[in-house]
């Protein structure tokens, strides 16, 4: 793996949806010495673009990957202490029970539920947090109505060369953008590397990106469910079965000359990877593509064990083969 130990920092920068500034700090240094600009915009994207040579053949091209991780929100705190909480993204209450988290102040705690977690029936409103407060008066010396948190899960290297983590949707995308930026070779394209903020919250900061930019091309670069394992999800997707390359899920429908370049730069450079289609979930390929007047979109996706957890596993050969189709992508001449 090209550089296993930022990816390790990254997963482990604490980021949930709306409070990303940890992370893009981070990534900002480690961009700069490789960018032609960065813009930092109102919501808290992070803009890094690599200038192309240009010509009549040069394309915008946006690369989208989010910081942000899921978590949870404080909206109430109970007379005994125990902290009720709000989601921030998609949390599965039963892989959420039990598990650790952490605020910003460094105060952990421990997520669990009001009855049994077969009832809660996927609805987070039934979690609370256990900080070991005693009453209302001693949580408040701690934590704040609003205070958000995030999951604890420490990075680690399992079998045939497959890692767990929390935060890996989508500080994988940020390690791969981020090699990518470093391995730039030039070329006719403009890319804009753009770390995004609160797509788990609908895919917030990626439509004021490109509205910034204009991009002939969005591509989201995110992880995808896996189904190749005991779950409720059906589908091709398998964890090194190659890089997926998006076709469709329910918020957008790929463009097809986009799609096909990237099975072409796949198939030059001897990539693997797999289509992707997927029937729950979506990425910001989805709010690039009704940006402005409409943009060409695809998705370049790590499938991914227990997502939405503390506990995602992947692949690092599927995560190196989303570096290498990026890079190849970045360079890639259109026909139209």
């Amino acid at each position: 793996m090209r550089d296993e130990n930022l990816l390790k920092q990254l997963t482990q920068l604490w980021g949930v949806s709306g409070y990303e500034k940890e992370v893009a700090a981070f990534i900002e240094k480690e961009a700069a010495p490789y960018a032609d600009e960065i813009i930092k915009d109102a919501v808290g994207n992070l803009i890094v673009r690599k200038k192309g040579t240009g010509g009549g053949k040069g394309k915008r091209i946006m690369f989208a990957a989010h910081m942000d991780e899921i978590g949870f929100m404080v909206k109430k705190i109970e007379s005994d202490g125990r902290l009720r909480v709000c989601s921030l993204g998609w949390n599965w209450t039963g892989s959420a029970y039990n598990s650790r988290v952490r605020f910003r102040n460094g105060m952990t705690g421990v997520v669990s539920c009001q009855g049994t977690i077969e009832e809660a029936a996927n609805n987070s409103g039934k979690l609370y947090i256990d900080i070991g407060a005693t009453s209302k008066e001693d949580a408040l010396q701690y934590v704040n109505i609003g205070d958000p948190c995030g999951y604890m899960g420490e990075y680690l290297s399992l079998k045939n060369d497959r890692i767990c983590s929390k935060s890996l949707d989508n500080r994988i995308g940020c390690y791969q953008l981020l090699q990518a930026l470093k391995e730039h070779q030039g070329g006719p394209n403009d890319i804009y590397y753009v770390f995004c903020v609160q797509e788990e919250l609908g895919c917030r900061g990626s439509k004021p990106a490109a509205e910034r930019i204009r991009p002939d091309i969005g591509v989201a670069v995110d992880i995808s469910p896996a189904h190749d394992y005991p779950c409720d999800l059906e589908g091709s997707n398998e964890v090194d079965g190659g890089i997926g390359i998006k076709i469709c899920d329910p918020s957008v429908v790929c463009d097809e000359d986009v799609v096909q370049a990237m099975l072409a730069c796949c198939e030059e450079h001897q990539i693997p990877f797999q289509r992707e289609v997927i029937d729950k979930g979506g990425t910001d390929a989805s709010s690039m593509n009704l940006s402005g007047v409409g943009v060409r979109v695809g998705g370049i996706v790590v499938v991914t064990r227990y997502p939405h957890s503390q506990s995602a596993v992947v692949s690092k050969k599927d995560i190196e083969a989303g570096i290498d189709l990026i890079s190849a992508f970045s360079q890639y001449e259109f026909p139209f």
